[in-house]
């Protein structure tokens, strides 16, 4: 009956750490699908003075637009994606957005802009503010 108690507290600890290293895994694929993104929205930036030819969801569209069909990384699995351009105004941007969607990566939601602007708006299921970094572990940069 020891034994079983024993075996009972330690996974009680050992799951939820688990767990956690599990969706720690799977965050990475948001960060370096935005990042790989974010330098070929530069790349067009620099071959057409624009991000995109309009304003709203069409980020650099059309056939000289960077590797991504729909804008969908290849071998996405955790993340679904989506661009807005602004190209109105003196200054044009975008903001690139990775949304957790399938296993543990659901409930986190990351964005980068064109100033290299890496924020977290959800963590873990909760809404976030004023994180200007892509939060992994902890909920401090």
């Amino acid at each position: 009956m020891v034994t079983v108690a024993i075996v009972a507290v330690l996974a009680s600890i050992g799951y939820p750490a688990y767990t956690d290293y599990i969706r720690r895994g799977q965050l990475p694929e948001a960060t370096a699908a935005l990042s790989d993104y974010r330098v070929k929205m530069e790349q067009y930036f620099q071959d057409y003075k624009n991000y995109g030819t309009t304003n709203g969801s069409a980020c650099a569209n059309g056939t000289n637009a960077p590797g991504w069909s729909n804008f969908v990384p290849k071998g996405a699995k955790y993340f679904t994606y989506s661009c807005t351009v602004n190209n109105t105004g003196t200054v044009p941007g975008y903001i690139l957005t990775a949304t957790g969607s399938a296993a543990k990566a659901v409930g986190h939601v990351y964005t980068v802009n064109q100033d290299n602007l890496q924020t977290t708006t959800q963590f873990k299921g909760a809404s976030v503010s004023g994180k200007n970094c892509w939060l992994m572990k902890g909920t401090e940069c």
